[in-house]
């Protein structure tokens, strides 16, 4: 008997997850379960408990089938099984799934292609705010020269690069991040990991650009051009700009929580934070590739985040999503603008050139620009911190004409509660250049195509 089980386990582990049965079983289970939720997980309707209830058996015989698969996630499949069992027993109202969670600790051991099963009552950011069971199969992208750059100066232990094997349906949209913040739970513990998926970033990054560089007839350098035609090379690129970037979150003179939890600010504030990380990840990727103590592979990739922070933020970034509070999207205007007012990017006869010499300089300045902003800002009230803050944009990137912050300090209503200031900033403060309203509509489609993209699916 013992014999039969083991070549069991081993006929299975070979087999891929995403095809395996118990997996498809799953999926559906978790879609039917979905339809059922209501915002906060719960099943609100008494009459469709018994169904629901059906629906978590499937899930949770799927998970005990698929466990053997991940040996390295024991703990968190056992878990994971008893927070259902609980919460069925429950009733099926709002879920926690606290026990399960704290016992998923993808950091702990980060190895190339190690693969996770996932499921939790959850939100996924860029897609849905509804907590309902969401399903995921990963796979970890940890190449050996990430694991010596996040093992020497850009050490960063939650960090987790990740890749889709297959998905429910809250991440059949934009959402590239997997974070343990959006799980339902009773408390809140403290987050040791956060997971982004490479492959969709690396995905979607590739058909924006390679479309944009066609609209603009931009002529990509040869390395830029490898960068657009490799998934491969594509998403371990992004893991490097990501490594950076999500440390820098941490780092700094940070007049503020970097993460802004449970701050009402100005969006445009949110779009320096992000941008700040960026920038910082640019200026560190130009030291890395000069650096002949750097391995090849890592000067390589260095060169290339270089690419990958202009190009996604220029044309992605500045016309993906509503034009409502879009802090993304004005730091990619903020950029575009820079550059252009500085002499190193051009729009001449229908035709975008980049003085490619000449651009390490003009956005490493940008960057500087902005932690000067923040190192100023440790010693300045909030509102005087906001307001220079929107000077450093505006100075760039035109606000709107009916702009009540565009008017100056005089204008706004600064006796009040900040939340007067934060209510007096316009959904479209800084609309699209006509240079980005053009794009914008040759670029729709391409733009809405990446809404669940993968890497496989590229």
């Amino acid at each position: 008997m013992t014999q039969t089980l083991d070549s069991h386990v081993r006929t299975q582990t070979t087999q891929s997850p995403h095809h395996h049965d118990a997996w498809l079983a799953l999926k559906s289970a978790a879609a039917s379960l979905q339809n059922l939720q209501a915002k906060d997980g719960s099943i609100a309707d008494a009459s469709e408990v018994t169904g629901a209830g059906t629906h978590v058996d499937t899930i949770v015989r799927s998970i005990r089938e698929l466990a053997p698969l991940f040996p390295h996630d024991a703990a968190y499949h056992e878990a994971l099984m008893e927070d259902f069992g609980r919460w069925k027993a429950a009733g099926l109202g709002a879920p926690d799934f606290l026990d399960s969670l704290v016992e998923f600790q993808p950091q702990l051991d980060r190895v190339d292609g190690r693969q996770h099963l996932v499921v939790f009552p959850m939100y996924t950011q860029n897609g849905s705010s509804n907590r309902f069971v969401e399903a995921v199969l990963i796979e970890v992208v940890w190449p050996d020269f990430i694991a010596e750059l996040e093992a020497g100066e850009y050490s960063n232990k939650l960090f987790v690069p990740i890749r889709f094997l297959d998905f429910t349906p809250g991440y059949d949209t934009n959402s590239a991040v997997l974070f343990p913040e959006t799980v339902a739970v009773r408390q809140t513990p403290q987050f040791t990991w956060g997971a982004i998926f490479a492959d969709r970033e690396a995905a979607r990054f590739r058909r924006v650009v390679t479309a944009a560089a066609e609209i603009t007839r931009l002529d990509l350098p040869d390395e830029a051009r490898q960068l657009v035609e490799d998934q491969q090379l594509a998403e371990e690129t992004f893991v490097m700009w990501d490594l950076i970037h999500d440390r820098t979150h941490m780092r700094g003179d940070l007049p503020f929580d970097p993460f802004m939890i449970k701050q009402r600010m100005p969006y445009f504030l949110y779009s320096l934070e992000e941008l700040r990380c960026d920038l910082t990840a640019f200026r560190e990727s130009v030291r890395i590739a000069a650096d002949d103590d750097a391995s090849e592979e890592a000067r390589h990739h260095a060169r290339l985040v270089q690419y990958a922070v202009i190009f996604d933020r220029i044309f992605r970034f500045a016309i993906t999503g509503s034009r409502v509070r879009n802090y993304d999207g004005l730091g990619g205007q903020l950029l575009f603008a820079w550059l252009h007012q500085n002499h190193v990017l051009h729009w001449t006869d229908t035709t975008l050139t980049i003085d490619w010499e000449e651009v390490p300089g003009v956005v490493i300045a940008l960057g500087e620009k902005i932690q000067q902003l923040y190192w100023s800002s440790i010693d300045r009230p909030k509102i005087a911190h906001w307001l220079a803050a929107y000077e450093l944009v505006s100075e760039t990137v035109t606000p709107h004409p009916a702009s009540v912050w565009a008017k100056g300090a005089d204008a706004l209503p600064l006796e009040g509660p900040p939340r007067g200031l934060t209510d007096a900033v316009l959904d479209d403060e800084f609309p699209l250049s006509m240079f980005f309203e053009a794009l914008d509509k040759k670029m729709k489609d391409v733009i809405a195509s990446t809404a669940g993209i993968t890497g496989a699916t590229a």
